[in-house]
């Protein structure tokens, strides 16, 4: 009973002790704050006070100290810097100025591309389309975005169509055109009107260029098109496998310019101003013409009235030579080729002249590894 009360008046105590010191330490933290401050010596060095003055340009100026630099150094050197350093900066000045005045800023580089959209129309039955189609999408990958592919074909479609598109890695578009059609040559051109009216009804703008599955690109081609404002054309190479020489068609242009004169083409037609037809893949155009003509100077009214919408921009560019730009500067380089070659009607090996080029069953084997290492 003893020792409880004991251990009950040390606690007492220990907490008396406690709330003493407390009481001590708060007094002094609350009169500190009360005591003046001096503008004397303390214990972090003083700083650089801003002083503001007005009527010299609000500009704040702070106080400095002159730097005195120590006994032992060398004075001789330090009187020399400055000296240096003027001639330093007005050496620097005058190049810079120089560099500004000889050397302006190219701002063109920074400029968008414009969209490039290749359109291709696709025959039925081709036993080549798969491999030319390939091919192109392969070429159309390398070229700088923004490009858009526009396929068209008519029904009955290829299987493997969607298949080549989807590994060629370029943006696209498969369109099928449901127009009826009698014979080749008003199939493609159901279908090349059809690409282009898509065109006119998402107001895709851009330069339209149709490329056929069998053509054969420079790299360079590309970026010249992308330099058209209106209409441009270029001459053409077309190759066959029966022919024993190269055919060149496309423009003439004045020397070392990019104004054309004239055409060249290669026919007998003694009617050659009636019945010339401009080579699809050898002209691009602008496609806000198709829906906006009149921004170009051109009348509505003719397009209105013009149901094939490829014979339109194929009179375009013959009824004002003036307006069309050859490509590229003089129109003397070739930078597409037109491949012809055709295919044959069936191929025993090949017993599905409309799927993919798969094998149906194992190569022969006519050529055993032993043997083959044997011989060597």
């Amino acid at each position: 009973m003893l020792s409880s009360k004991m251990g009950s008046k040390k606690r007492i105590h220990l907490w008396k002790k406690a709330i003493l010191h407390f009481s001590l330490c708060f007094a002094m933290g609350f009169f500190t704050g009360f005591a003046p401050t001096s503008n004397g010596s303390s214990i972090l060095p003083s700083r650089a006070s801003a002083k503001f003055t007005p009527g010299e340009n609000n500009i704040p100026r702070l106080q400095s100290k002159v730097f005195q630099p120590p006994e032992n150094s060398n004075r001789s050197l330090m009187a020399e810097i400055p000296a240096k350093k003027s001639d330093n900066s007005s050496e620097l000045s005058q190049f810079s100025d120089e560099k500004i005045n000889n050397d302006p800023i190219e701002f063109d580089e920074l400029k968008p591309l414009r969209l490039l959209i290749i359109v291709t129309t696709l025959r039925p039955y081709n036993l080549f389309q798969s491999a030319y189609l390939n091919r192109l999408g392969q070429t159309l990958k390398l070229v700088k975005a923004p490009l858009l592919w526009i396929v068209v074909e008519s029904k009955p479609v290829w299987d493997d169509t969607a298949e080549v598109l989807r590994r060629s890695g370029v943006m696209y578009r498969h369109l099928v055109c449901r127009e009826n059609a009698t014979d080749a040559a008003s199939r493609v051109d159901h279908q090349r009107n059809h690409a282009l009216n898509h065109i006119k009804h998402h107001r895709l703008d851009g330069i339209v260029h149709f490329a056929d599955p069998s053509n054969v690109y420079d790299l360079e081609f590309f970026d010249e098109i992308r330099k058209i404002e209106e209409l441009g054309t270029w001459a053409v190479a077309l190759l066959s496998g029966t022919r024993k020489k190269v055919v060149v068609e496309g423009p003439v242009c004045a020397s070392s310019t990019n104004q054309v004169i004239g055409w060249h083409v290669n026919t007998r037609d003694n009617n050659l101003t009636a019945n010339f037809f401009l080579n699809i893949s050898s002209f691009a155009f602008n496609s806000s013409i198709l829906w906006d003509p009149e921004r170009w100077g051109r009348s509505s009214s003719m397009q209105h009235n013009s149901h094939n919408s490829i014979e339109f921009v194929q009179n375009l560019v013959l009824e004002d030579e003036t307006k069309v730009q050859g490509l590229p500067k003089g129109c003397s380089n070739i930078m597409l080729w037109r491949l012809y070659l055709q295919p044959p009607s069936t191929l025993s090996n090949f017993p599905n002249p409309r799927g993919a080029w798969t094998l149906d069953h194992h190569l022969p084997l006519n050529l055993p590894f032993s043997a083959s290492s044997s011989q060597r």
